[in-house]
């Protein structure tokens, strides 16, 4: 006998007892038990699945901690954000976590494009390095401050005179 479908089964089950079948006879030409029929000739769609509650995972207790990260790196410069490995790493070596690089590496591609989209202030990476500068320019307080001495007084420093042949 072919596979059928639920729904189909049920409509079978009824036809047969409409024709006189009895119950052990359905159970066995359909092979199903005797709850079955009995749900089947008392209603004609079968019961929905139930649907299971989502399970508890590994990464459960570091969700809230790999979301920080994420965010945090929204308003960092590409270079500096976080790699997977570093995430990794950092929830291993700060929170103890036994996850395997796998599983952090499936949440955070998962949840990676979800924190992108959800619109927020976000500083554009050029604003950054502008205010970068204007903090270095206004944080000299002398010509030649973070310089060495000789380039400080006008003095060229010491690789400038190098010369190919010599």
């Amino acid at each position: 006998m072919s596979q059928m479908s639920k729904v189909e089964l049920y409509a079978a089950i009824r036809r047969d007892h409409r024709g006189g079948m009895s119950m052990r006879e359905l159970e066995r030409k359909h092979g199903v038990t005797w709850r079955t029929v009995r749900k089947a000739l008392d209603s004609s769609w079968p019961e929905p699945r139930r649907k299971l509650p989502p399970r508890a995972t590994t990464r459960d207790p570091y969700k809230a901690v790999i979301d920080e990260i994420l965010r945090a790196d929204l308003d960092a410069l590409r270079k500096q954000r976080h790699t997977i490995t570093r995430i990794f790493h950092r929830l291993v070596e700060e929170h103890g976590a036994d996850d395997s690089y796998a599983v952090v590496r499936y949440y955070v591609a998962s949840r990676k494009p979800e924190i992108l989209a959800v619109p927020g202030p976000r500083t554009a990476p050029e604003a950054k390095i502008a205010r970068a500068a204007a903090e270095g320019a206004a944080g000299a307080t002398s010509p030649g401050a973070g310089q060495p001495a000789d380039r400080a007084q006008g003095r060229p420093g010491p690789n400038c005179c190098l010369q190919a042949g010599s």
